[in-house]
């Protein structure tokens, strides 16, 4: 026969409307400490005081504080999420890939938007830290800050997209899962070389592993295909507007190329603009690779020939590295490179007067 709540806990349900720890260990009759320890399963509890605590928690309805748990377990089931630019589609892509893995495990996403803002990666890096995430996804490319590289130190960290922080010699702990930037460049080189054209350019990115190996790549793959003296490489950086006033530029005179491979879908997308408002055709006039197979290429009015990575599979790939790495902290680092696919699409064709060589996919 069960005997009604103490007076302590008969006042301390009725002054926080809910029962508590404290009303939880009054009505059992044990001591706070040992319900905590039965809320966390510790096997050091003896059976009856165990069924003891379990009972008042039904009878009661208690309900665990999470924060508190969390404090107690000195984990906070929660995964910081630093991205470059949020207004990138290929980082929405890596997204719809992480979170699924991370909810499935019962992992909260804290989600930091550093549009590429040094400073704001500081303060995000940092608050990421003082809330007690359990690890860092960091997603994008480009020279790290000297506070992303501290915290990398600190907590189990995956890089995305980028191998920057692989470069760094004293973090033996950052796994990292990316693109063959490298392989693809050659496929969007590949492609357009076997349409028949020659004066192929590639709109570069900004500083950062991903521009710099898709540039080499560009290179390395024009040289292969005999076009070593047609190497053309324009800078901008990953805004549409950036690419197009570069565009401009490159696609004004007699000896503009009749074909761009941009550094990413949004780069296409400016090189495009700068297309129509100097009267030329895409892909009638000049043809147009972009990279990331993002939502946007994919776009019916777009419908873009773009290097896919797979999105959404590294950002799912990232989640996983991450799980494994926060449950074993001192496994050995893991790099992935996800090796690249070509989709072809609406945006490139032969040059005008040129018909479709062997090679040509």
């Amino acid at each position: 026969m069960t005997t009604p709540p103490s007076r302590e806990a008969r006042v301390g349900i009725r002054e926080t409307g809910r029962p508590t720890l404290e009303t939880v260990a009054a009505r059992a009759g044990v001591s706070k400490s040992l319900v905590s320890l039965v809320l966390r399963d510790s096997p050091k509890v003896s059976p009856a005081r165990r069924e003891a605590v379990l009972a008042a928690i039904a009878e009661l309805g208690y309900r665990p504080n999470a924060a508190a748990r969390r404090l107690a377990e000195r984990r906070s089931h929660s995964v910081g999420v630093l991205l470059n630019d949020l207004h990138q589609p290929w980082f929405a892509d890596v997204l719809d890939g992480v979170g699924p893995v991370l909810h499935a495990e019962g992992k909260h996403m804290l989600l930091g938007d550093g549009r590429l803002d040094r400073m704001m990666d500081d303060t995000l890096t940092w608050s990421f830290l003082e809330l007690g995430v359990d690890g860092l996804i960091v997603a994008g490319s480009g020279p790290p800050s000297a506070a992303l590289v501290d915290v990398a130190r600190r907590i189990p960290t995956v890089a995305v997209g980028g191998r920057d922080l692989d470069r760094y010699g004293d973090l033996p702990t950052v796994d990292v899962v990316a693109y063959d930037d490298h392989a693809g460049a050659a496929l969007a080189v590949g492609h357009l070389a076997g349409l028949g054209h020659r004066r192929i350019a590639h709109l570069a990115g900004p500083p950062g592993s991903a521009g710099r190996d898709r540039a080499e790549g560009y290179e390395k793959a024009m040289r292969a295909a005999g076009l070593g003296a047609e190497v053309r490489v324009t800078a901008s950086d990953v805004s549409e507007e950036s690419a197009r006033r570069a565009a401009l530029e490159l696609l004004r005179g007699p000896d503009r190329p009749t074909a761009v491979f941009a550094y990413n879908d949004m780069v296409a997308m400016g090189v495009s603009s700068a297309a129509i408002r100097l009267g030329l055709r895409v892909p009638g006039d000049v043809s147009l690779v972009g990279f990331d197979n993002s939502g946007l290429a994919r776009l019916p009015a777009v419908w873009l020939t773009s290097v896919d990575g797979a999105g959404e599979h590294i950002g799912a790939q990232a989640a996983r590295m991450l799980l494994t790495r926060m449950a074993d902290p001192g496994r050995e680092r893991e790099v992935r490179l996800v090796a690249p696919t070509l989709e072809v699409r609406g945006s490139t064709g032969p040059p005008a007067g040129v018909s479709a060589g062997p090679g040509a996919l």
